[in-house]
């Protein structure tokens, strides 16, 4: 058992699945820190100054009664929150990242095509009396003796 574990865990594929874990896992927090801390200030000053870590509807009071100024104190109150904002967050990370994904995808698939071989050029035919196969310049059959077109 440990020396198939061993050959699973050096074949390319999964080292290539970890290194792409690696940095998917990198990636995300890249996206996550552009859409926090680069996309999402200016819309909330184009729609009013809005702070979408911020935008949330209270469920439940907490110890505390409200009303919570941001989602940290009513979060330490312990009241009931639906968090609207974080979850805008989210969605848009998630766009963003499926739309990264989309794309190398795209940039793989467009090289794989460039780079298949070309199909192979035909040098036989089928003679169409005796099914043998024959070279492409032969007048008669070598097996049947059939003249052909």
């Amino acid at each position: 058992m440990w020396k198939e574990f061993k050959e699973f865990a050096i074949k390319g594929n999964a080292v290539d699945m970890a290194i792409g874990i690696v940095i998917g896992a990198a990636f995300g927090k890249i996206v996550d820190s552009l859409v926090k801390d680069i996309m999402m200030p200016p819309l909330g000053m184009l729609l009013g100054k809005v702070d979408f870590s911020n935008l949330f509807l209270v469920l439940a009071d907490g110890k505390t009664p409200g009303p919570y100024h941001s989602l940290t104190l009513a979060q330490q109150a312990g009241a009931v929150t639906l968090n609207v904002g974080l979850f805008i967050n989210m969605v848009i990370s998630f766009l963003i990242i499926a739309f990264a994904v989309f794309v190398l995808v795209r940039g793989i698939n467009r090289l794989r095509a460039q780079t298949e071989p070309p199909a192979p050029v035909a040098t036989a035919k089928d003679c169409p009396y005796c099914c043998s196969n024959i070279p492409l310049a032969a007048t008669r059959c070598p097996c049947c003796t059939s003249a052909l077109e």
